[in-house]
């Protein structure tokens, strides 16, 4: 393997930067949500794809994958969302192993309500502070690194 490939000082700083950025981010958005709509993170992670999947219905694993979770942490979103209305779970008809997850019409309401004060939240915090060619730059070296992960997850 070799000697290990330290930081120098400015990649440990924008590094550092990074970390913040995502922790600070996701704690406003999270904090509006819940002020604005009663809607944690994880409620609103799970109601988008739902929101615009046909008829507002995803099998479990794919509702999982599209949200980057393990089966367990999904599973139990899914219960303390069926819990207050926002989803309903059913058996999948293809696969008597797997089930699906369908958005309520509450569901649909609670997504439809936060959304718009969500992404003024977004737009305020990620895109505003930047020029229309920043976000373009900044687009094209997410993609570079979201490649690099991809990559790296093999």
């Amino acid at each position: 393997m070799g000697e290990p490939r330290w930081l120098d000082d400015r990649e440990a700083q924008v590094w550092k930067m990074y970390r913040d950025l995502r922790r600070d981010l996701q704690s406003a958005q999270d904090r509006q949500l819940l002020r604005d709509s009663g809607l944690s993170g994880a409620d609103y992670a799970l109601l988008v794809p739902l929101s615009t999947a046909p008829d507002g219905l995803l099998r479990s694993r794919e509702l999982g994958l599209e949200v980057g979770w393990e089966r367990s942490r999904l599973s139990h979103q899914i219960i303390r969302m069926e819990k207050r209305g926002l989803v309903t779970r059913e058996p999948c008809v293809d696969d008597a192993r797997g089930s699906m997850v369908r958005l309520t019409a509450e569901g649909r309401a609670a997504i439809e309500g936060a959304a718009p004060l969500h992404v003024e939240t977004v737009r305020r915090c990620f895109f505003d502070p930047l020029t229309p060619r920043e976000i373009e730059t900044l687009g094209i070296l997410m993609g570079k690194m979201l490649d690099a992960v991809g990559r790296e997850q093999g």
